[in-house]
């Protein structure tokens, strides 16, 4: 009696996969031929050009490095050479800190420039010790002629005195004296022309040294200040947001700086954030300033956003991993999002032509002959031919010989030799088979 019941139980259960299987197989088929189809569609249809791009801030705020500013002529040709030497970033903040203004940015590396500030300060020490000494000198110097002068003055009274006594002398002696007498006054003379060269010559010395010091001490001055520089802080409020550099990378701790670009950070402005993309030279001509634009930004994926083209470079550039010229094209955004940051990647999709009430199929339903004629299979087995519009990245515009809802294949049917070539009449007329004269201006 159970081996009966098993055996019932072992037919029902074969009985039920077997149906099962033909149900599915029957679910695949129907699926498989459902596939095979598509409908020409009608409504809106727009040729877009997609490209990845990224959100800039259209007005930014740079946070610079120093800049070596000398007061004098001599400072400016001695230090010269300061300005073409590239200046590494030791530390700075991690990039989208929010900062105050003045709050701490970054630190740039000083050794080099230390040196060159001790070597000065070590150039300004000697010369004030020339200072000194030469101030010490001239005091001695002019001392001694002030001293030498005086005693001038004693001989000149003590040869008046001899000659004031000489009034009973012969005349011989009278005149001897009269001789020294006038000979003392040169001498006196002389002495107070060399105390006046004298002092006129060492004050000019003097103040030689006092100029070549107020120099050095500006030129230590500016290299303290501009070494000052080198601890950065936010000239105003704001987002950080590391310095690009033409290849790409960004400026962080161990880049360096060049005298020419000395531009740490940015501090954008987040109210004026749009999308910065690059379009190949084959598809630019295409692009117009004031086109829609949709885009996506991949850390929102599921907002979209719009926006409008508003520059077109007029250059292109040789960009990385890149064979063709590329120009840079921005696209404003519409009703921004306070989460939006720079660097943001974005997927842009310009619209370069719109049509209404449009009919297209999907571009791998249309097949060519070796005549070049386009044409399309029919669900009831015409070949049908067409002639084509525009097309964008997935669709292509049917103008002639396809009515909205046709069904046709998706590709390429096992028997196309039975189907029927139907719209010859569409070749009438047109100059290049397939291609209607309107398209061919377009």
């Amino acid at each position: 009696m159970k081996t009966k019941t098993k055996k019932i139980i072992t037919i029902g259960g074969v009985v039920i996969a077997i149906t099962g299987l033909i149900i599915f197989n029957r679910i695949a088929s129907v699926k498989k031929v459902a596939s095979m189809y598509t409908q020409a569609e009608e409504g809106s249809f727009k040729v877009k050009v997609t490209t990845a791009g990224e959100l800039i801030a259209d007005k930014s705020v740079n946070i610079d490095g120093p800049t070596l500013q000398t007061s004098t002529q001599r400072g400016h040709g001695h230090h010269s050479r300061m300005h073409f030497r590239e200046i590494k970033i030791t530390d700075i903040v991690p990039e989208g800190t929010m900062v105050k203004k003045g709050d701490y940015i970054a630190q740039l590396d000083r050794t080099n420039f230390d040196n060159t500030l001790k070597d000065e300060q070590e150039n300004l020490k000697d010369i004030q010790n020339q200072l000194h000494m030469k101030v010490l000198d001239t005091a001695v110097v002019l001392t001694d002629l002030r001293d030498q002068i005086k005693n001038q003055v004693y001989a000149v009274e003590e040869a008046g005195i001899t000659l004031d006594q000489d009034k009973y002398e012969p005349p011989a002696t009278i005149r001897k004296d009269e001789v020294a007498l006038d000979e003392q006054q040169r001498k006196l003379n002389q002495m107070k022309k060399m105390y006046k060269l004298q002092s006129v010559q060492q004050l000019k010395e003097i103040n030689n040294i006092k100029t070549n010091m107020e120099i050095q001490t500006r030129t230590v001055q500016d290299i303290e200040t501009y070494l000052k520089g080198f601890t950065i802080v936010a000239p105003s409020a704001g987002m950080v947001v590391y310095k690009k550099n033409r290849d790409g990378t960004k400026r962080k701790a161990g880049s360096s700086l060049n005298p020419w670009d000395m531009v740490v950070a940015t501090l954008p402005d987040l109210s004026s954030l749009m999308s910065k993309t690059y379009i190949s030279e084959v598809d630019v001509s295409k692009v117009k300033i004031g086109q829609e634009v949709n885009i996506k930004v991949d850390a929102f994926p599921k907002k979209a956003f719009t926006g409008k083209v508003v520059s077109i470079g007029k250059v292109g550039e040789e960009l990385p991993n890149s064979d063709t010229k590329m120009f840079e094209v921005h696209c404003s955004i519409n009703g921004l999002n306070p989460d939006l940051r720079p660097s943001m990647t974005t997927n842009n999709e310009i619209i370069v032509k719109s049509f209404d009430d449009a009919i297209y199929v999907p571009l791998e339903c249309v097949h060519t002959g070796q005549d070049g004629i386009p044409f399309v299979y029919t669900k009831h087995k015409t070949k049908q031919i067409v002639v084509l519009g525009v097309s964008n990245d997935k669709n292509v515009i049917i103008k002639k010989g396809l009515d909205p809802g046709t069904s046709i294949y998706l590709y390429t049917p096992t028997d196309p030799d039975r189907f029927t070539l139907e719209g010859k009449d569409l070749l009438t007329g047109i100059d290049k088979p397939g291609v209607d004269k309107e398209v061919l201006s377009e």
